[in-house]
């Protein structure tokens, strides 16, 4: 039997196989609300036989946003928008759905990638970004407001309204986003975290507001949610962030009553220098999973069929994510599961789709015309 295939928990959330879709911005919201694209974006990817569906990075206050295109959760209308998309979803496929809360930080404030993706002239609707330290992402950005103790009670406070929005919305899962260069995860990193408070220095005062944020979280949506976090293993930066904190902020995170883990990679600074290869963030997977006891989550150039379950079965990670690959090819599940002898349920307007040569690809499909 495959691994991959095989059914998997998160708590009480029952997956039915090891497959994740990743968060992936689309940078196509109006004013933070999901629009007719997330209904066909994310109804697509609905309707993938992965075991689970997280969206796009999804900002807790409009200055979170990285571009103006975000989805955000910060206000009635950005709920009611997203409902729309969650109903839909809903009636036709019974996949379940995360969300990744997340705040941009000194990276906000940016055309979408399509356009380039630097930062917006004022002229262009720019705002004041904030992060833990007045230090800008690239040499010659514009410098972001170290956040005061109102600055960061606020953020904390949107994080909180944004999850119990997202319990509201009757999602099944949330994903904080603490990798990637974002603001939590400029908190963990000393390249931008430059702070002589409690909240900057040493391991343990870096880590103390990413920790707070998950805290408040957890405490505010109930128990049968699960709460996890993303973050960057390493920022590939000498001196930086590195899978040694990484482990210690698992560790830390487990002792909160974290639901699992999903390890990523840099993004806090341009002078990254990052390995990149087929399942190259997988080694960093495996010893945050070894280290911490969290249901792990991999991903990152992981694209064929086989190379999942291999990671599966050697335990190097309990999930496998697909980001780009899924978005290539929508069905990528469908075709694992041909390639490696299992089932994957699809939707019945897609039953006569299932190749005469594996009649049980979609398990007990059965179809009759006259």
């Amino acid at each position: 039997m495959s691994l991959l295939f095989s059914p998997f928990s998160l708590g009480p959330l029952a997956l039915r196989n090891r497959i994740v879709i990743a968060p992936m911005c689309q940078y196509s919201a109006e004013d933070g609300n999901a629009a007719d694209w997330h209904l066909i974006h994310l109804g697509q990817l609905a309707l993938s036989g992965a075991g689970l569906l997280i969206i796009e990075a999804t900002a807790v206050e409009a200055l979170g946003r990285i571009t103006l295109g975000d989805l955000g959760l910060y206000t009635d209308d950005n709920q009611a928008a997203l409902a729309r998309v969650l109903a839909a979803i809903r009636r036709h496929s019974r996949i379940p759905v995360a969300i990744q809360l997340g705040h941009a930080g000194r990276k906000a404030s940016s055309h979408v990638p399509w356009a380039g993706g630097q930062c917006l002239a004022p002229a262009e609707g720019a705002w004041q970004t904030v992060a833990p330290s007045a230090l800008p992402h690239a040499p010659g950005e514009p410098l972001p407001m170290a956040l005061d103790a109102d600055g960061l009670a606020r953020v904390k406070a949107a994080f909180v309204r944004a999850a119990q929005r997202a319990d509201a919305l009757g999602l099944d899962a949330i994903e904080l986003h603490a990798a990637h260069g974002y603001l939590l995860h400029q908190f963990l990193s000393p390249i931008a975290n430059r702070r002589e408070d409690e909240f900057g220095g040493s391991l343990e005062r870096r880590m103390r507001f990413p920790l707070e944020v998950f805290e408040a979280v957890r405490a505010a949506v109930p128990q049968r949610m699960p709460v996890g976090v993303r973050i960057s293993a390493t920022d590939w930066v000498e001196g930086g962030w590195d899978v040694e904190q990484s482990i210690a902020f698992a560790q830390g995170l487990a002792q909160r009553g974290c639901s699992f883990i999903h390890v990523s990679s840099g993004g806090v600074s341009p002078e990254q220098k990052i390995p990149v290869g087929p399942g190259y963030q997988v080694p960093l997977a495996e010893r945050i999973k070894r280290a911490a006891g969290l249901p792990t989550v991999a991903v990152g150039l992981v694209t064929e069929p086989q190379q999942a379950e291999a990671i599966v079965a050697a335990g190097q990670s309990d999930l496998v994510a697909l980001a780009r690959a899924i978005l290539f090819e929508p069905h990528w599940p469908w075709r694992a599961a041909a390639e490696l002898g299992a089932q994957v349920e699809a939707p019945p307007q897609y039953w006569r789709s299932q190749p005469r040569e594996l009649k049980a690809l979609f398990g007990d499909a059965r179809i009759g015309q006259r």
